[in-house]
This record gives C-alpha cells, sequence and structure tokens, in this order.
C-alpha cells in the first residue's frame, strides 16, 4: 500500500539512534557528528519505489562524497513476514549495489518509530544547529519521478543538500515522499 510521508516537523532534533550495520560495525548518531549535514533514509530491499530510486540514491552518495554530508540507511521492516528485508539480504544488496554509505538494521523497530518514518523511502535531512544539535531541514521526495529517472525535473533532494553545504537552507516547499509503507510486525495479543 503506497503511504505518503506527513508535513515535515522542520527544526526538530534528529533522533538518537545505535545500531548494527550489514558491514559488522555498530553505529549511533553520534559517530556522524563529522558531518554537517546527515541523510536518513528509511529503505528497504523488496519494495518497488526504493527499487527505481535505489541507483539514484548511490549516484547521489557518490556525487556528494568529500563535501560534509553523510548519507545513513535504516531498514526496519518486518524481516520475518518480508524476507527480503532480513539482515543478510540487506547486506547482499548493500555489496551487489555498492552502497559507500552504512546500511543499518532496525529489527525492534524503535528507530523507525522514533524518527515517525512512514514509508520506504522515508528521507530525512539535519543540517547542524547553532547549539551543535542536529536539526530537520528536509523531509521529502528524492525527486519528482520515483519510476521513471528519465522523466526528472526536479532533483529535490540534490538541491536541499547542495542548500545545506553552501551554507544556506532547504526550500521550505517540501514535497513529501512516497514508497511502500514500513512493515510493522504484529504486536503479541
Amino acid at each position: 500500500m503506497a503511504v505518503e510521508t506527513p508535513p515535515p516537523e522542520l527544526g526538530a532534533p534528529c533522533p538518537s539512534f545505535q545500531l548494527p550495520a550489514v558491514d559488522g560495525k555498530r553505529y549511533a548518531l553520534g559517530d556522524f557528528a563529522g558531518a554537517p549535514v546527515l541523510c536518513v533514509m528509511f529503505i528497504c530491499n523488496h519494495c518497488p519505489y526504493v527499487k527505481a530510486v535505489e541507483d539514484r540514491i548511490v549516484a547521489l552518495a557518490r556525487a556528494f562524497e568529500g563535501r560534509g554530508v553523510q548519507m545513513v540507511a535504516i531498514c526496519s521492516n518486518d524481516a520475518e513476514e518480508y524476507p527480503d528485508d532480513a539482515f543478510d539480504k540487506l547486506r547482499e544488496r548493500w555489496q551487489a549495489k555498492g552502497y559507500g554509505f552504512p546500511y543499518l538494521h532496525d529489527e525492534a523497530q524503535d528507530v523507525a518509530r522514533a524518527f515517525g518514518a512512514v514509508c520506504t523511502p522515508d528521507v530525512f535531512v539535519y543540517g547542524g544547529g547553532k547549539d551543535g544539535l542536529r536539526k530537520l531541514a528536509y523531509r521529502g521526495r528524492i525527486d519528482d519521478s520515483w519510476k521513471d529517472e528519465s522523466k526528472v525535473t526536479r532533483r529535490e533532494l540534490a538541491d536541499a543538500l547542495e542548500a545545506l553545504v553552501g551554507g544556506g537552507v532547504p526550500s521550505a516547499q517540501q514535497r513529501p515522499s512516497m514508497g511502500c509503507s514500513i512493515k510493522w510486525r504484529q504486536q503479541a495479543a
């Protein structure tokens, strides 16, 4: 079922997290303190929306490499119901696609809840606040044609990242991302 992200709460602080990654390490929010801009993307392996934009995400990460942007992907889907989103499958996809950024696994789904993530892809971009805390500067779609890259006319995520690395702020006109709903685990009765 396709879901759209709610309007962004610009200025909201970045939730803390500490999760295992497919590279065998654990990452916490503080591990990315050296990058002025943090882009946290909730993605997964099975979603057609993510598959359609995956190469664009990888290319975007490469384009901003060394420019103060740290990309981080998190999969929070229920891997029991969606086995393509199991940890070993995430590692295989990460290696096959050459992501070049950490891919974290949120098995307990606590991090997705803390961020308020609702779909894949759900993209949150944080800049450094004057108080040293990361503040939400962008939450929206990657571009204006998730399905067909040849029809892209507006690259909203790239524009937001450019604004932030240039010392500015992204446009307040942010269009929601759309994708498959996060696959929440069933709560025990």
